[in-house]
């Protein structure tokens, strides 16, 4: 049965889309709690600015902002991401503002400049980063971190990650690792697709694998198991960016990304942006048919409308659409399902099939899974040939990690 999704009566249907709950809720003070009632002294005395976005608030839902002027922070300057402060801007360049409330100015590190300049660090001895990661490693939240650390080493300054859970969990590791020459600003650390880390903890991996040695400092969020969901914190979810709605769409997140680089919309412009893929030319029943079926996720066709697409893809169209449910969170393994719709559309429409060579290995990390594509490799084939990579980063991860 198809069922067109584009409107807001899909709403209900995407929160029962979620996957299993996971059990009951333990409560977890994210990392901004945490400083601000057990660790205060780390930002008394000092200038302090934060590198934060929408996603930076507490239990409650307040921000950050006004939890660091409430306890009377000097706060003297806001850094944000991309898409800016409020996390509702979908362009390339993002310029500097002011906040109204305060009057602290908001430095974009999503334009000309992506690190915090000499004349930036000027008003500030500490900067704090607060920013709510997805789990996948082409995200532009862990570059901007990652860069803020260069720059605080260069100009002689502190760098305190207040952390925050993985949405997705900490336990897996899937998809195929980051090749350093194929490093760029959506993915700079040679980590696998959905490599089960926090922020503070990435922070610590890109601190040593990228020779930063920035003074860094992670303040844990507090209660959180590596095991845990997002929907088992206890935190209000707040969409990290406009294009990620849900627990559900970070989930698929690690392996749908690849799509981005080929003429094939994941959903932007729709509820369920990250949870499809879709195509006027597409035949989602023909596809489906042809995928061997994963374990952990159902498949069914649909039909989307996109509006407004960030990426540009078939704005105001009605298009043919697969959709993905995961049904066990435990097994499932976004990484593998890319490959075998990659696999599968090659058979179907190959003359219809685009993609871009030097986005899709700056997804992937490499250009191997383009060419094991191109050789009619089976998804087993390709999936095994990263089993080894993934066993050895398991290994080289366990210093670096926070949570049991």
């Amino acid at each position: 049965m198809i069922q067109r999704l584009g409107s807001v009566a899909v709403m209900a249907a995407v929160v029962a889309a979620c996957g299993e709950s996971g059990g009951a809720v333990r409560p977890v003070r994210p990392g901004i709690e945490v400083l601000l009632t057990d660790s205060l002294h780390l930002v008394h005395g000092v200038r302090v600015g934060i590198l934060t976005n929408q996603t930076g608030v507490n239990q409650a839902g307040r921000s950050d902002i006004d939890l660091l002027r409430a306890a009377q922070v000097n706060l003297t300057a806001i850094f944000s991401p991309e898409h800016g402060f409020r996390g509702t801007l979908d362009r390339e360049n993002i310029g500097n503002t002011l906040d109204s409330a305060t009057g602290v100015p908001i430095y974009s590190l999503y334009g000309t400049v992506r690190a915090p300049t000499r004349d930036m660090w000027a008003s500030v001895d500490v900067l704090l980063i607060d920013l709510q990661d997805i789990g996948g490693r082409p995200y532009t939240y862990i570059s901007s971190t990652l860069l803020s650390l260069r720059s605080a080493r260069e100009n002689g300054r502190r760098v305190i990650v207040l952390d925050r859970p993985n949405p997705i969990g900490g336990d897996l590791v899937q998809g195929p690792l980051l090749d350093s020459s194929f490093a760029t600003f959506i993915g700079m650390l040679p980590i696998p697709l959905r490599h089960g880390l926090t922020l503070g903890e990435l922070a610590r991996v890109g601190n040593d694998a990228l020779g930063l040695n920035a003074d860094l400092v992670v303040v844990p969020a507090d209660g959180w198991h590596r095991a845990d969901w997002f929907d088992r914190t206890g935190l209000p979810w707040i969409k990290p960016s406009p294009n990620m709605p849900d627990v559900e769409s970070a989930t698929q997140y690690p392996g749908l990304v690849l799509f981005e680089a080929t003429n094939l919309s994941v959903g932007r412009g729709t509820p369920v942006a990250f949870q499809v893929l879709a195509a006027p030319w597409l035949n989602a029943a023909g596809l489906i048919a042809r995928v061997p079926p994963i374990p952990g996720v159902a498949l069914s066709d649909t039909l989307v409308f996109p509006q407004a697409p960030g990426d540009g893809k078939y704005g105001g169209q009605e298009i043919p659409a697969v959709r993905f449910r995961v049904t066990r969170r435990a097994v499932y393994d976004p990484a593998l399902m890319a490959v075998s719709l990659l696999i599968g559309l090659r058979s179907l429409h190959r003359d219809s099939l685009r993609i871009d060579a030097r986005a899709f290995d700056l997804r992937a990390g490499s250009s191997q899974l383009r060419e094991d594509l191109e050789r009619d490799y089976t998804s087993n084939r390709i999936w095994n040939a990263w089993r080894a990579d993934l066993d050895n980063f398991v290994q080289r991860r366990k210093p670096y990690l926070l949570y049991n």
